[in-house]
């Protein structure tokens, strides 16, 4: 599909910004949890300025990020060691007959 033209709000301040068509529902989701998390820390903390508010919700996204990483990898390796046991298995039974 097409590109189109959209304008984001962050923290008070309006950023125009090109996307394809399919992308814009998830960008202004992404939008919003940004602005709700700055909402939560500013009911929440003594801190009133935005670029701080700003550095907190990204170390908050990239902390759940890298979580996020971790525990895929984590399954993937767990799988792995699973598919490796089961064809092992299955080896020993087939060299049997």
């Amino acid at each position: 599909m097409g590109e189109i033209s959209i304008k984001i709000n962050i923290a008070d301040r309006v950023y125009p910004l090109k996307v394809n068509m399919e992308e814009e529902e998830i960008i202004r989701r992404a939008a919003k949890l940004i602005n709700d998390r700055i909402k939560e820390y500013q009911e929440n903390y003594a801190v009133r300025d935005k670029q701080d508010l700003l550095s907190m919700c990204v170390l908050h996204y990239a902390t759940s990020s890298l979580k996020a990483d971790k525990k895929v990898t984590t399954e993937d390796t767990e799988v792995t060691d699973k598919v490796y046991q089961l064809d092992h298995l299955l080896n020993e039974f087939f060299s049997k007959q």
